[in-house]
């Protein structure tokens, strides 16, 4: 610790120090001391107001100076070493001052990056249940529809509560991709949760298999390539624990005896049911245009037989098809002249689901064009003829009708059907008003379709327009550019420099 006298006689040098600092500034100054320095600052853009830089006839920098050097005696006296300078003094003060605020500045900046880098986790929605939908209908018949697996298949069961189904279909990934990305864990975890949350049973869903299959392609590398697509859904219908899978059996391509197709599609079938453990392969009937296999029931019926485990394989029967193959089933005579020939045929233990679809075509056209139930050459009386048989019955029912982006046909569709299945002699009158019903929904879900493409399309030529002048004025910037003399660019290019 220092002694006192030393300390005041340090305090009394410093302030001479200081005081002949003071002298030799101003007698140094290029300004006589009679002449005022003044400093101009804008306070507005009409008015200035003049600052003087003098104390007491002393320059203000140098007043300010000889403070400084006068409190860095004092801090010397304070323990302030006598080897620091008043520069290196001030600059410690500084530091003392600046450091906390920048670090403040350092932790707000990088508070907000952090901010920034991490979003907020969306809240996880509730899971849906019964009570969120309406009632379905209780009936022995489970009717439904083929309803989207847009944004994983575990929508495809609130999609079919929405519309009030008992059962449906669903595409297990693309059905015009060759392979498309695994289920995740989540989606297969909430699939089996909503099973059972919203009621269903494996037993009512009929998932549809690719288009792009065919097991009966006479080229051995596409028959491959289609079995290797055919096996992974039948694999992923495993993951989700359901019991069924619906695929069309293919096409001869017009290069071989149907019955050599049919020897391809039940080697793949026999190999399949190795290499997978329970689901059920059902094969649809097709309409029967070009070399399509399928339209006849004695072609399912050779498939089946040389199927070697029979509790693997069954049939889907689509009423579209059937009526474009040839088969009228608009009489109740007809219809079981066709489950007859369905039996002898095939077997009817392997019916195990059925296609509810209108035909927008005649009977023996051919042609797969389904439409909305009722509203097609089919009627609403064989559907009546289908929802009265007992051989139906428990088995999935499921529409592919035409649905105009609106839950509400579907819904009106099911909504009749179920009444079908509740009155043994319905008269035409009453079919005929149910029928406009339908017809009624589907128009306005047709116009509102309509609608919505319109916009979409004013929307597309909006855009269309938008770029198309965006890339006008682009060239004609280029063009101006390119008329540039050599002054011009170095005019523009000072004036990028001063901006």
């Amino acid at each position: 610790m220092s002694d006192p006298e030393s300390s005041s006689s340090m305090l009394r040098r410093s302030t001479r120090l200081v005081a002949a600092a003071i002298t030799q500034t101003v007698s140094h100054s290029p300004t006589p001391p009679s002449a005022p320095l003044r400093r101009v600052r804008t306070v507005s853009k009409s008015t200035a107001v003049a600052e003087d830089r003098r104390v007491d006839g002393v320059p203000r920098r140098a007043a300010k100076r000889a403070k400084v050097e006068v409190a860095e005696a004092e801090e010397g006296v304070n323990g302030v070493t006598a080897k620091e300078t008043g520069s290196s003094l001030r600059k410690r003060k500084s530091e003392k001052k600046t450091l906390p605020q920048e670090d403040e500045d350092t932790d707000i900046q990088e508070t907000k990056r952090k901010r920034k880098g991490k979003k907020k986790k969306a809240e996880p929605e509730p899971e849906p249940s019964l009570s969120d939908f309406a009632p379905r209908p209780v009936s022995d018949w489970k009717l439904g529809a083929h309803v989207s697996a847009a944004g994983g298949v575990e929508n495809t069961l609130v999609n079919a509560a929405r519309i009030r189904a008992n059962s449906f279909a669903l595409f297990l990934k693309s059905q015009r991709k060759w392979t498309g990305p695994a289920l995740t864990e989540e989606s297969i975890a909430k699939f089996k949760l909503r099973l059972g949350s919203l009621g269903y049973s494996p037993q009512d869903i009929l998932p549809h298999g690719s288009y792009l299959i065919n097991l009966g392609n006479p080229d051995e590398g596409k028959r491959v390539k289609a079995y290797e697509c055919f096996l992974e859904e039948l694999q992923r219908c495993e993951e989700l624990g359901l019991l069924l899978y619906n695929f069309h059996p293919g096409s001869t391509v017009g290069a071989v005896p149907m019955d050599t197709s049919l020897g391809y599609i039940a080697e793949c079938l026999n190999r399949a049911h190795k290499e997978t453990k329970s689901v059920v392969t059902v094969i649809e009937n097709m309409a029967g245009a070009g070399n399509v296999i399928g339209s006849a029931f004695s072609d399912l019926g050779g498939i089946i037989k040389q199927v070697k485990d029979k509790s693997r394989v069954g049939v889907c029967l689509d009423t579209c098809h059937m009526f474009a193959a040839g088969y009228d089933i608009r009489t109740k005579d007809g219809w079981r002249a066709m489950m007859d020939e369905f039996d002898a045929e095939v077997g009817m233990q392997f019916l195990r689901g059925m296609h509810l679809n209108d035909s927008k075509c005649d009977l023996g056209s051919m042609k797969d064009r389904h439409e909305n139930i009722g509203l097609g050459f089919l009627g609403l009386r064989t559907f009546h003829h289908i929802l009265t048989d007992p051989r139906t019955r428990g088995l999935p029912l499921v529409m592919e009708t035409p649905q105009y982006d609106d839950v509400a046909v579907w819904q009106k569709e099911l909504e009749v059907l179920n009444r079908l299945s509740t009155l043994p002699h319905p008269d035409e009158e009453v079919l005929a008003g149910w029928t406009e019903e339908i017809r009624a929904v589907v128009k306005e879900a047709s116009v509102a379709m309509e609608r919505k493409k319109e916009a979409t399309k004013v929307k597309m030529a909006a855009r269309k327009r938008k770029a198309q002048d965006d890339v006008e004025v682009k060239e004609a910037e280029l063009s101006e550019l390119s008329d540039l003399t050599d002054e011009d660019e170095a005019e523009l290019e000072t004036q990028n420099t001063a901006a």
